[in-house]
């Protein structure tokens, strides 16, 4: 069985997220870098959507919210579903905690950096427990 086409949702200027390439690109492992920053790269409502269904945990994991933006959009998520986190990610794509990884089939976000080393040695997602 082919392994897994491997989807970085990477920010260059993230040390975490840095380490997570680095982890990958070092184990050998083939991953699309996609800079969801760029306004060429962004994710779709469509796309985030389907990130959200498949990330490990609850979809307001997927939001930043120790970010200063954060706080100044006044924005409380605990409790949100995936709709309202699309919702919020459209709008503001800065919000997108990161790196996260996604397999095509799970995804998962790079916190705390122990996982990357999983990521690299595994070549997918995996567990996050």
């Amino acid at each position: 069985m082919p392994a897994p086409t491997l989807t970085l949702l990477h920010n260059p200027h993230c040390s975490t997220s840095v380490h997570a390439l680095d982890a990958l690109e070092a184990a050998g492992r083939e991953v699309e870098v996609r800079k969801y920053l760029l306004v060429k790269e962004r994710l779709d409502a469509d796309e985030l959507r389907s990130l959200a269904q498949r990330l490990q945990g609850d979809p307001v994991d997927a939001l930043i919210r120790r970010d200063a933006k954060y706080r100044a959009l006044g924005l409380e998520a605990d409790g949100l579903g995936v709709e309202e986190v699309v919702a919020i990610l459209v709008e503001h794509p800065a919000l997108l905690q990161r790196p996260i990884l996604d397999d095509g089939t799970a995804a998962m976000i790079g916190r705390p950096r122990a996982r990357a080393a999983a990521w690299a040695e595994a070549g997918r997602v995996v567990d996050a427990s």
